[in-house]
């Protein structure tokens, strides 16, 4: 007897319908075929002892499982539960009138209970788009499942639930969520603040900067100095997740396994912050079945490399294409997948090995070019991808011990979000471009136009301070940013001057 249920497969952040092909017939062997791995074929031993402990019938056939189509690989545990099914409807024990009509994985524990997955989020668009009439899931896994609307969710404990909801049995309460309510309800649950900083305004008027325009970010100071702890309050001054930013940010983290169990949908931007010693398949993803890596988890959001010069040279280089083309693509044999990485880079990193260079009150012990050959360990097409360059020195004690509260983080993410329409009203006509940062320089030419007086102030710059030609572009853009910030259409001398600043690393003899 032939019977089919309906399971899943996830790549990328895409998933893709399979056909659970049940057979019994005569004999007494279990064949499992349709390109499964070595957790989806140990799937016949869970199954055996999840259906006796549950006072099942195991029947005595010749069992053929086949998941089509048969050449995309199956992985995971999470077709045990189309796989038990198919088997009870082959023997009569289920009735199969109601058992194409939804999505079903799950992975069973060997007394019969229904163990949560990944990749639960990207099933159910894939279900809903294919028009079933619902998907039943673990109940762990409910709530992330019912952010798709028009979808019945249902989450269960057990394999007994399912059989007797299937048999007409039993009623299997549907899993609801307002999104709209739970997204706005959970939009400002930030753990840190800006008003927790004491001093640092001009630190903190350039991260202002760098959250209105997109723009990537380095701080540079001694050890102490609140590098860290600038960078930790970042998101809460960016302006908040859009439904559909959500949505996708969610589908990444469903995939990699990081949502937890009952959670739903992500509503604040993701902040990643990966140790130095990580690997590079770790930062961009990868591995033998391909996951999201760092850069995609703080995918709308921002991701933050700590000791930047501590980092593998290799590691950081790999990070090169991602920052210009906002994706990934991990290419194999058999393969390609796409995972999105739309992030902003914030790095912060010591002077110097003894972390005491340009300090106002201690003195360096490194020797003669060792500050130079530290710096070096960042490459220049990476450096040239970070627009803001920031000195960060220790807060005197003065401003610590002040009881002035400093600006809350709030009324700072209202001048960016202020700042970040006007650029949306700007880039309406070019898909993709949603912030300065992300200008071609077409763009820069067409939008970013000085006065003399402006471009008179750009060449004393830079053959004062020693510029680059890299800084030219950068300065630019910064600028823009800064007069948006300010409300004006023009790009003024004193929205130029401000830019010119936040190019430390750029000037000749920084360093030696």
């Amino acid at each position: 007897m032939l019977v089919k249920t309906y399971g899943s497969a996830v790549y990328g952040i895409h998933a893709t319908t399979i056909t659970v092909e049940v057979n019994l017939g005569t004999g007494i062997n279990f064949y499992l075929v349709g390109l499964p791995d070595s957790a989806v074929k140990e799937s016949h031993k869970r199954i055996v002892a999840a259906l006796r402990n549950c006072k099942f019938n195991n029947p005595r056939h010749e069992i053929t499982v086949n998941m089509a189509p048969a050449d995309i690989r199956k992985e995971g545990s999470a077709y045990d539960l189309p796989i038990a099914l198919g088997i009870l409807a082959g023997s009569a024990q289920v009735n199969q009138e109601r058992l194409g009509e939804y999505v079903i994985m799950g992975e069973l524990s060997l007394d019969g209970g229904v163990q949560p997955i990944k990749g639960v989020l990207p099933i159910a668009i894939q279900a809903q788009k294919e028009g079933f009439k619902g998907v039943i899931l673990p109940a762990a896994n409910a709530r992330e499942a019912a952010i798709v609307g028009g979808l019945e969710v249902y989450g269960v404990e057990t394999i007994k639930e399912v059989v007797e909801f299937l048999n007409g049995d039993r009623q299997l309460e549907r899993q609801t969520i307002d999104v709209e309510a739970e997204f706005r309800q959970s939009q400002e649950r930030y753990e840190f603040d800006f008003a927790d900083v004491k001093g640092q305004e001009n630190i903190k008027r350039a991260m202002e900067v760098s959250a209105a325009g997109g723009h990537n970010l380095i701080l540079i100071g001694p050890p102490g100095a609140g590098k860290t702890m600038l960078a930790k309050r970042l998101p809460t001054i960016l302006p908040p997740l859009t439904l559909e930013e959500a949505l996708e940010t969610t589908k990444i983290h469903s995939v990699a396994g990081k949502l937890g169990k009952h959670a739903s949908l992500v509503s604040v931007r993701p902040f990643r912050s990966p140790h130095h010693t990580i690997s590079d398949v770790a930062l961009v993803g990868g591995g033998m079945f391909p996951q999201p890596g760092e850069i995609s988890l703080a995918h709308h959001g921002v991701l933050f490399l700590d000791e930047l010069p501590e980092f593998k040279r290799g590691v950081l280089e790999v990070m090169r294409q991602p920052l210009e083309e906002r994706v990934v693509t991990i290419s194999r044999a058999r393969f390609s997948i796409e995972y999105p990485a739309s992030f902003m880079l914030i790095a912060s990193m010591n002077p110097c090995p003894c972390g005491f260079y340009n300090h106002p009150e201690k003195q360096c012990v490194c020797g003669p070019g060792v500050v130079q050959k530290y710096l070096n360990k960042i490459s220049g097409p990476l450096l040239d991808r970070i627009d803001l360059h920031l000195e960060v020195t220790p807060v005197p004690f003065k401003e610590l011990s002040q009881e002035r509260v400093s600006e809350r983080s709030e009324s700072i993410r209202a001048r960016v979000v202020a700042a970040r329409k006007r650029q949306a009203e700007r880039y309406a006509a070019y898909p993709g471009i949603y912030c300065n940062a992300q200008m071609s320089s077409q763009l820069l030419q067409e939008i970013c136009v000085i006065g003399d007086e402006g471009k008179q102030l750009l060449k004393t710059a830079m053959e004062r301070l020693g510029l680059s030609a890299r800084a030219y572009d950068r300065i630019l853009k910064v600028s823009r940013t800064i007069a948006d910030l300010d409300g004006s259409e023009q790009i003024r001398t004193e929205h130029l001057a401000e830019a010119i600043q936040y190019r430390s690393l750029d000037r000749d003899g920084w360093a030696g």
